[in-house]
């Protein structure tokens, strides 16, 4: 009797069909969509006192709806990426997209009359854009190993990490020569381009719908794209769809112990970068007040040019910290080399130190990070050369992006069959800490000057960082009491 060639064949296949050149087009897709939920954010600044004064509201009020496009940043990617992990991440990148077009369009033509339309439309707009980068995060779940995921997480923060510095330089420009109301129309054309883009060049990656991605999705998902990539050979199909996902709230996570403390960590850390970029604008204008509104908006490229460099640079370092670690337990003879072909998903082995493979570099950026922050504030309060703080939120650019990369990699690791919701959840706290930063870090900059308020924000991190130590300490033991859970559910 012969063996049975077609089942070794099926537990032989690789993790997904696509090539390595076609998953890094996928991803460069997904970043380039995701590059709108910053963009849409920061561009916004410069017009804020123009705004201000065509509408007849403060400036406060005008900066109400940085809050509340803020809050709606953080909410909304729990409903778009849950939906994706359920019914695809085509179909909600193409709504996410088309919503962000239309209330763009909505808000170039808002009367300066209509304060309240503006408010809504803000909403409206912060749901289409801020659920790209969960989308994003689903994708590379879907497509690519632990062992690979660190590089192609690199990728899809570039295009989110361009988007704060080159924001107010686009936005400061199109004011100062069009009016504000350019900003929109600007933001309608370009979000119009990548829905086309993807529409007509991204397939379905969702592994309960595909597969590894050889299984033909269904007609309605196909409509309109050019087969350019990960075109299917008879050979390649597989008899057998995976069975349909359930449902999964993603409000489970938040039960996760491991994924609790990662959020809260990472939820601190981004809240003290926000009171940098929050602030950023009124303390330059009064330390620096030889510099235009131009001139300002074009600082913003220091500390985005840190960022988009930290996020191509450290993906490739997470790569190469898990393959180290992973050889080195197969010298030491603590893992079976034939597990390093055959394993998809070592958040399912708590044999392997995954926490360790994605954090331990966390602490060398960290102490960079809170150094340069605390420098900053100081450089601020003497008055140094403007060289001086830009250097600073350079090199503060790269060290969040490391850390924020690290920690979003790991998340993943930990829940990849829900992949955009576990993103969510981490957009979901860092939005909410973020806009409670912008909403007083002028306050305590009032009360207690520039120096002590970074000072403050660092203490406040600094009080967080022991629970690295927890994540790396008890997320082994976490992880084997979750997958035990499971095989008795």
């Amino acid at each position: 009797m012969k063996p049975d060639t077609r089942a070794s064949e099926v537990k032989e296949r690789p993790y997904s069909v696509f090539t390595t050149g076609q998953k890094w087009f996928l991803v460069s897709m997904a970043s380039l969509a995701g590059i709108f939920s910053p963009l849409t954010a920061n561009i916004y600044f410069p017009a804020i006192p123009v705004m201000a004064s065509q509408f007849h509201k403060s400036v406060e009020l005008i900066n109400l709806t940085v809050t509340v496009y803020m809050i709606m940043q953080g909410i909304s990617p729990m409903f778009w990426g849950t939906l994706s992990d359920r019914w695809g991440r085509r179909p909600m990148f193409l709504g996410c997209l088309l919503l962000l077009s239309l209330s763009c369009v909505g808000l170039a033509l808002t009367p300066s009359s209509a304060y309240w339309l503006l408010m809504l439309l803000r909403c409206i707009q912060a749901a289409g854009s801020a659920s790209t980068i969960a989308l994003g995060a689903g994708v590379i779940a879907d497509i690519a190993t632990p062992a690979e995921r660190g590089g192609f997480f690199g990728l899809i923060s570039f295009g989110p990490m361009v988007g704060p510095s080159i924001g107010p330089v686009i936005g400061g420009g199109l004011t100062q020569g069009l009016g504000w109301r350019a900003i929109f129309w600007f933001l309608c054309i370009s979000s119009a381009v990548c829905l086309v883009v993807i529409f007509l060049f991204l397939p379905e990656t969702l592994r309960s719908m595909v597969g590894d991605g050889s299984i033909p999705p269904p007609f309605l998902y196909r409509v309109g794209m050019i087969p350019m990539i990960g075109e299917i050979r008879e050979d390649e199909i597989i008899d057998e769809r995976p069975p349909r996902k359930s449902f999964n709230n993603p409000l489970v996570l938040f039960t996760y112990p491991d994924v609790v403390v990662l959020l809260i960590l990472n939820g601190i850390y981004y809240a003290a970068f926000y009171g940098v970029t929050a602030s950023f604008s009124t303390l330059f204008d009064v330390v620096y007040p030889f510099l235009n509104q131009t001139d300002i908006g074009l600082c913003f490229l220091a500390i985005g040019g840190g960022m988009a460099v930290g996020s191509l640079v450290t993906g490739k370092m997470l790569d190469r910290e898990y393959r180290a670690l992973e050889d080195k337990m197969i010298k030491q003879g603590k893992f079976d080399p034939e597990k390093k072909m055959s394993a998809r998903d070592r958040a399912k082995d708590s044999g392997f130190p995954l926490e360790v493979a994605r954090l331990r570099t966390m602490p060398v950026f960290m102490v960079l990070y809170l150094g340069c922050m605390v420098g900053y504030g100081w450089c601020l309060k003497a008055q140094v050369s403007i060289a001086g703080p830009l250097i600073l939120q350079f090199i503060m650019g790269y060290a969040i992006v490391s850390i924020m990369n690290a920690v979003q990699t790991l998340l993943v690791d930990l829940a990849p069959a829900q992949g955009s919701s576990i993103t969510a959840c981490n957009n979901l706290i860092r939005c909410s800490l973020g806009a409670a930063m912008v909403s007083v870090v002028n306050i305590i900059i009032d009360a207690v000057g520039d120096g002590w308020t970074y000072v403050i924000l660092a203490a406040t991190c600094v009080a967080v960082t022991p629970l690295l130590y927890v994540e790396v300490k008890w997320g082994p033991v976490w992880r084997e009491r979750r997958r035990k859970l499971a095989e008795r559910a």
